[in-house]
């Protein structure tokens, strides 16, 4: 059975039942459906899902030490996640998205950063593992201080340890302080460090401040950016999928220790078109 860290960002994803998008007029009241609780964020949602693909997943990350802190800690243990590393921190609020989700139209996301912005990395303990995933970088500002050097020292330890390295993005929000960091240059030096990345097309637009191109052209990029696996996500235009070569694939830790493993998946160039479905 492999072992995974899943580490970053967490939060309580709370969402409305709505039957369309409210109106925020002053005095305004809109009536709307039950409420779903829910453990979100890169921490919840991957940990979860490896859990139950058979994983023993342990997860990493700040709450505040609230009500909601509890609840959430409570969330990702019925997810089947182990929660020993998640840290309650005195002082600090509960992370929390309000997603919401008329019919017919994509999500959209009201977000409290909250204790997530403590989160640096320095905490997570690798004893055992085998996969190190660490999601949402953009929403964790202690991580990213420094031209990254929490993250980088992050990846680095990994590395060192033979733990297969992993990263997701978030798409940058055009109001916050991380659009004003340097992520071309930022992607350059954690890449080379990186061995599954597996944005969006929306995530990687917003964060090197490109015209929209196509997923092949984005996977390509990352790769020649240093990264061994790269997934890119384009909903409705689907899904490209890049690897380097055998010898890049050698260095990628423990998921790819298996020499025919790495020959299996070296310099692979596919592409899965979005699944029609019925509405």
């Amino acid at each position: 059975m492999r072992a995974a860290v899943v580490a970053g960002h967490l939060c309580v994803d709370l969402v409305p039942e709505l039957r369309a998008l409210p109106s925020t007029g002053p005095g305004d009241l809109a009536e709307v459906g039950a409420l779903h609780l829910s453990a979100g964020g890169c921490v919840a949602n991957t940990g979860g899902d490896l859990a139950a693909l058979g994983a023993t997943v342990a997860a990493v990350g700040d709450v505040g030490d609230d009500e909601l802190g509890a609840v959430l800690v409570h969330l990702l243990a019925e997810r089947g996640t182990r929660t020993d590393q998640v840290r309650r921190l005195p002082g600090h609020s509960t992370s929390y998205s309000i997603v919401l989700q008329p019919p017919g139209r994509d999500r959209s996301f009201w977000h409290h950063v909250g204790a997530n912005a403590a989160f640096d990395g320095s905490a997570v303990d690798l004893d055992g593992a085998d996969l190190l995933h660490v999601g949402y970088p953009s929403l964790l500002p202690a991580l990213m201080a420094s031209d990254a050097d929490p993250l980088v020292a992050l990846l680095t330890r990994a590395r060192t340890a033979g733990v297969t390295t992993s990263l997701d993005l978030a798409v940058l929000d055009p109001d916050s302080p991380a659009v004003a960091l340097d992520w071309p240059g930022l992607l350059a030096r954690i890449l080379p460090l990186v061995d599954v990345m597996t944005p969006s097309a929306d995530d990687m637009r917003t964060a090197l401040r490109l015209e929209p191109e196509g997923l092949d052209e984005t996977a390509d990029r990352l790769v020649g950016l240093g990264a061994a696996v790269v997934m890119v996500t384009g909903g409705t235009d689907g899904l490209a999928l890049r690897t380097a070569n055998a010898r890049r694939l050698e260095d990628a830790g423990a998921l790819f220790a298996d020499e025919r493993r790495q020959r299996a998946w070296a310099g692979r160039v596919d592409f899965t078109p979005a699944p029609k479905v019925e509405v």
